[in-house]
């Protein structure tokens, strides 16, 4: 038995990986990463990172990623809108079309950004504060609720994109995602053929530049910061 074999998984976990399979690549943790971020993060998501590492799955499909490579790109896209201000969210997960997953420390695995069509996806009734307890249940949840389709993109014909993305273009290292050019906010189209192979954090910060993110629903300033 393998050494990733032995290691006790979550339900939860073990039901994202029935949906995606192993890791198809891998970074280890290191232990400074690990104690930055005891009491921001949920302890279940510090013992994936230590158990399991920061991953790709699916081929880069999904990716477990390393919070302190996103915060500028966090802080520019959260400006202007009232999440910066409703909690202090961190991104613990990404998508090969360079969706964040952010996780706050009062509201849990409750916000989305959704870079590509530059909108940010988040429910109401889910920004609610939530007890230590439910900030990491909400974690956990989303890997045990994850399927495949979740995190990819279709084209303008309902066709999903990623395998085809994959074949044509290559797999992505962890500081790539497949964008489009033109963006989608700029006029582009959602195409196979628009899709190029380029570096996550320049690129998302592009297209932050280009306009504010949609907002999921009417606030007024969130319901005053959910109060």
């Amino acid at each position: 038995m393998s050494p990733r074999e032995e290691v006790m998984r979550s339900e939860d976990f073990e039901l994202f990986i029935e949906a995606f399979g192993e890791a198809t690549s891998r970074r280890p943790v290191p232990a400074e990463s690990l104690a930055a971020y005891r009491g921001k993060l949920p302890d279940a998501l510090l013992a994936l990172w230590r158990e399991e590492g920061w991953c790709a799955y699916a081929d880069g499909l999904i990716w477990t990623v390393d919070p302190a490579d996103y915060e500028d790109v966090l802080e520019e896209w959260l400006a202007g809108t009232p999440f910066a201000e409703l909690d202090d969210f961190h991104v613990f997960a990404r998508s090969a079309f360079g969706s964040l997953y952010l996780c706050g420390g009062k509201t849990g695995a409750s916000v989305s950004l959704l870079c590509s069509i530059h909108a940010i996806d988040a429910l109401k009734r889910e920004l609610k504060p939530k007890s230590a307890e439910q900030v990491e249940s909400s974690v956990l949840s989303f890997f045990g609720a994850a399927e495949p389709e979740h995190f990819d993109l279709t084209d303008e014909r309902g066709a999903p994109l990623f395998k085809r993305a994959l074949k044509a273009l290559g797999p992505l290292t962890h500081e790539e995602i497949y964008g489009f050019e033109p963006a989608i906010v700029a006029g582009g189209n959602l195409r196979l053929e628009n899709l190029r192979r380029v570096a996550d954090h320049p690129h998302l910060m592009i297209l932050r530049e280009l306009s504010p993110p949609a907002m999921p629903f009417d606030d007024p300033e969130l319901d005053r910061l959910m109060g």
